[in-house]
């Protein structure tokens, strides 16, 4: 692909950061999209079986593109689908010539496996880099890399984009949390990259071992791979003294450096527009939503050569904002994923996300930011109990215990209008992650 391989060519900083891309016009932005769609729609037809035989399903072929809109005419893929041409059938290079590979956890059957060209490692080490410089990591940064190597495409993705921009690299993974504590003060790193939960618990190690880690040196916070909250953001800052920003990815458009947070604003992660296209539709009539209504977004990668993903649904629910930032990108942003369409709980008749539960938790006074939720059915009804601990000097007799556990119902209660069953523990008592966290244990499907 002529566009895509002039693009990782030239060592310029201001070509591989594209800050002109990113500060151009809508229809500028547009002229590159339909060009690069055009290739990546032909580039899926023509090597990937599968494509082929959705879109002869369809009626549609790549030569009905004529403009950006003419997208919504095309089908629809999903996770199943790349489960169902499990490993490498929906590739559209064959595995000999391929670069790197890399694979969900597989926790809920066969993982979802995603392969990379040069090209493409290339491409995301570059975006990777733009997401970095967004939310203020500059050449020459020491980078504490405390998300997971492995098939996991967080770590090596933050690691390469690190590199790509110039930053040193401790890359210490996941887990060994008061090592990691030890390291953030003995090396002195300015940027954090984690997931927030685990930011959290590194904090809390600190606390524990009697280090300010608002003293040391971190100013910038990159998390990203799981939901998490404003409220959990102002803990971070706080915890930290830094700035704590937010990006956006998945394994099967990328991995990390999809879209990502700026430090000026914090309101939504750029989409970086010239190598993804995005939609956001109604996950019940499938039509797409006008600009700033939420519903589930859909990606379509336009540069991807090893797996051309077209028309992919997340599953994740957001809104997209194309206002320009006050930091001066034009490219549109997608604000604070709410949930999953597949995660929404009806409780009584009520609505409810996991991670609105935590965003109302952290507000609680005396409660640590550490929770579980468990889900079963009662009937044909999904039913929630939640797990939550005391903050550390706390009072914790078995009626201190109650008496938080009241005080959480009924804040839930007030603020979200659900009544679930709590449960208050000792600090400590409910597990932490060193990775993604599990916030969820769902046994409405266990018998």
């Amino acid at each position: 692909m002529q566009l895509a391989e002039r693009e990782t060519t030239s060592t310029d900083p201001d070509i591989m950061y594209a800050r002109e891309v990113e500060t151009m016009s809508r229809s500028g932005l547009a002229e590159i999209q339909i060009e690069r769609l055009r290739w990546s729609l032909n580039r899926a037809y023509e090597n990937v079986p599968f494509y082929r035989q959705s879109f002869d399903r369809a009626g549609v072929t790549p030569d009905k593109l004529k403009s950006l809109d003419d997208l919504k005419h095309f089908p629809f893929t999903l996770k199943n689908d790349l489960r169902d041409n499990y490993p490498f059938g929906i590739f559209a290079t064959p595995p000999s010539k391929l670069s790197r590979v890399h694979a969900s956890s597989g926790t809920t059957g066969k993982p979802t496996v995603v392969g990379y060209t040069t090209g493409d490692l290339d491409r995301w080490a570059d975006l990777m880099a733009r997401s970095m410089v967004a939310g203020g990591v500059r050449p020459g940064d020491l980078v504490h890399n405390a998300l997971g190597y492995g098939l996991f495409t967080g770590g090596l993705g933050a690691h390469y984009g690190a590199e790509r921009l110039g930053c040193a690299v401790i890359p210490i993974s996941g887990g060994g949390t008061e090592r990691q504590v030890m390291l953030l003060k003995d090396f002195g790193a300015r940027i954090l990259v984690a997931t927030p939960s685990y930011a959290l618990n590194i904090a809390e190690v600190a606390e524990n071992l009697g280090v300010d880690l608002a003293a040391l040196p971190v100013a910038r916070g990159i998390f990203g791979a799981e939901p998490w909250s404003e409220e959990m953001r102002r803990t971070l800052d706080a915890k930290y003294g830094m700035l704590a920003v937010d990006q956006y990815g998945l394994s099967e458009i990328m991995g990390p450096g999809v879209a990502a947070e700026c430090d000026v604003a914090r309101s939504g992660q750029h989409v970086w527009e010239d190598h993804f296209l995005f939609e956001v539709i109604d996950p019940e009539t499938l039509e797409p939503l006008p600009m700033g209504e939420s519903g589930e977004l859909v990606i379509t990668t336009l540069t991807k050569e090893a797996m051309p993903m077209i028309r992919y649904r997340t599953r994740d629910i957001t809104r997209l904002n194309d206002e320009p930032c006050i930091c001066g990108r034009t490219h549109m942003r997608i604000q604070r994923i709410t949930g999953r369409d597949d995660d929404m709980l009806i409780v009584r008749g009520v609505n409810l996300y996991p991670s609105q539960l935590e965003a109302v938790l952290v507000g609680v006074e005396g409660i640590a930011p550490h929770y579980r939720i468990r889900l079963w059915r009662e009937g044909s009804m999904d039913a929630v109990s939640l797990e939550v601990e005391i903050a550390a000097g706390q009072p914790d007799r078995r009626a201190d215990l109650l008496a938080a556990a009241e005080r959480v119902r009924h804040h839930i209660k007030s603020i979200i209008g659900v009544t679930c069953a709590v449960e208050a523990k000792r600090p400590g008592e409910i597990p932490r992650s060193e990775g993604k966290a599990v916030r969820v244990i769902d046994q409405r499907n266990k018998t």
